[in-house]
């Protein structure tokens, strides 16, 4: 599973019920039924709103059903729940790309390459035995 021991049982079921969703979303979305993958991407989302796999996941549905405004605000509340997620500035640049509006475009792309460095230069922890 990917919830954290840190979570209280309440939120791990939550996140087990948002996780079942979520799967249902992947297998939907890879078999090109985009709008059970939303369905099922809104659901996860519902049951647990700080799972962010779901929202990348709900974003790129919007994205290949051509709603870009929604997929916007996916990437927007991802930036906002997690701002280092370099996926989330990727996707909104390329978002803001489709709909023309190339300045934002291009300011979330250099949010994401220094990020993505950010990243890179950033010391690893030893693994732990």
């Amino acid at each position: 599973m990917l919830h954290s021991a840190r979570m209280s049982p309440e939120q791990q079921g939550a996140r087990a019920a948002a996780e079942d969703r979520y799967y249902a979303a992947l297998d939907h979305f890879a078999e090109g039924r985009v709008a059970e993958a939303i369905a099922d991407y809104e659901a996860a989302v519902a049951a647990d709103p700080t799972f962010l796999d779901p929202l990348h996941g709900l974003a790129r549905a919007y994205q290949e059903a051509e709603d870009y405004d929604r997929a916007i605000a996916v990437a927007r509340r991802i930036a906002e729940l997690d701002p280092d997620d370099v996926l989330a500035h990727t996707s909104l640049s390329i978002l803001y790309q489709r709909k023309g509006m190339v300045p934002e475009a291009e300011a979330e792309a250099a949010k994401a390459r220094v990020l993505g460095w950010k990243q890179q230069l950033k010391p690893k922890k030893p693994r732990q035995p």
